[in-house]
């Protein structure tokens, strides 16, 4: 069963979706995740891809400008409040910055508190506490270590940690964890991570793992979509994407990671032009691909028209026209296969 699904969503801003001076931020990405089958699915790019415009799209904050976000089948939009309470229960968040989801005037026993109560999940303060207990060792936390303690007195990696057992403590079915890793060092990340494998593992809550970090995105999900200035570059097995990316703008990615020696780096070497290209930029002719003016492979074509996915294995696609000969799929055909 479709748990949560993005079908072709847009999202633009400015000016209206007509309008010469709008800025896609989302562009017809579709995505499922499965009730029955829990994931980890990693959405990556550089700064401006359209990741976290498409995490706030699946958790309801915003409303695309076409297409549809689905919970159980229904569209977010039109569920009654009943279908909308448990949608907030099941679908969970963990951000980049903790901190903004603390009042610094009240302990960080509220953020734990406050949902219980509101959903009711417990009938006693003494099951009340015993939740809260659970969910903050789960998260690799001493409860009697956090709480009565206000949001300053605690380390960063510590208020993402309660973050993550605050989602923990819903029962949810899928948590949008967005760049949770990049604001605390290198000994908590490991930590952290862990814990968003843990819920997949143990407790079968599907994740989807919003990061720039290609590395971690390789270590913990099982599936990867590459967003480039909101679309999809490329989507499948995160082991084939990563070790064997098709992608010209993929390979850019893989091969920007460094490695102990800073004279090596993995994946092959390529010739991708990595001179940025301004948000707003285009081909020459206003359509087209959007990687083309940093392409070392570009072709009349990719500035004519946006390729589509072109299927190259029965769990990876790309979007480039030098697959061109492969079968093409549409974004919904292959996210459906991806929750299979």
């Amino acid at each position: 069963m479709k748990l949560l699904e993005a079908q072709n969503v847009t999202r633009a801003f400015g000016g209206g979706f007509l309008s010469k001076h709008h800025m896609i931020a989302v562009d017809g990405v579709s995505l499922i995740i499965n009730e029955e089958k829990p994931t980890i699915t990693a959405i990556a790019g550089e700064s401006g891809s359209g990741k976290t415009t498409l995490a706030r799209l699946l958790l309801g904050v915003l409303q695309p400008t076409s297409g549809a976000i689905k919970f159980k089948g229904q569209s977010l939009t039109e569920m009654d409040k009943h279908r909308q309470k448990m949608f907030r229960r099941q679908v969970q968040a963990i951000f980049q910055d903790p901190y903004e989801a603390y009042n610094p005037f009240y302990k960080i026993d509220q953020v734990l508190t406050t949902p219980i109560k509101k959903f009711q999940l417990a009938s006693s303060k003494e099951q009340a506490l015993h939740l809260i207990e659970e969910s903050l060792q789960m998260a690799g936390l001493r409860p009697e270590d956090m709480l009565g303690r206000f949001p300053h007195q605690l380390s960063g990696g510590q208020r993402q940690r309660i973050m993550v057992a605050r989602a923990m403590l819903m029962h949810p079915k899928v948590i949008l964890a967005d760049e949770p890793v990049s604001m605390v060092d290198a000994s908590l990340r490991a930590t952290i991570l862990e814990s968003l494998m843990k819920l997949k593992r143990e407790l079968g809550i599907s994740v989807v793992y919003i990061t720039h970090d290609l590395t971690t995105a390789y270590q913990v999900s099982q599936n990867i979509y590459i967003l480039y200035r909101g679309s999809v570059a490329e989507v499948g097995n995160v082991e084939k994407v990563i070790k064997d990316p098709l992608h010209p703008y993929t390979k850019l990615l893989v091969n920007s990671i460094p490695l102990p020696d800073p004279d090596i780096r993995w994946g092959t070497t390529t010739d991708v032009n990595v001179t940025p290209v301004l948000a707003g930029a285009m081909t020459e002719s206003g359509h087209g691909c959007k990687f083309a003016n940093r392409c070392p492979f570009v072709m009349a074509e990719c500035h004519q028209q946006h390729p589509p996915l072109y299927r190259t294995n029965d769990d990876r696609a790309v979007a480039c026209f030098l697959y061109k000969k492969e079968p093409q799929v549409d974004g919904s055909m292959m996210a459906e296969f991806l929750s299979t």
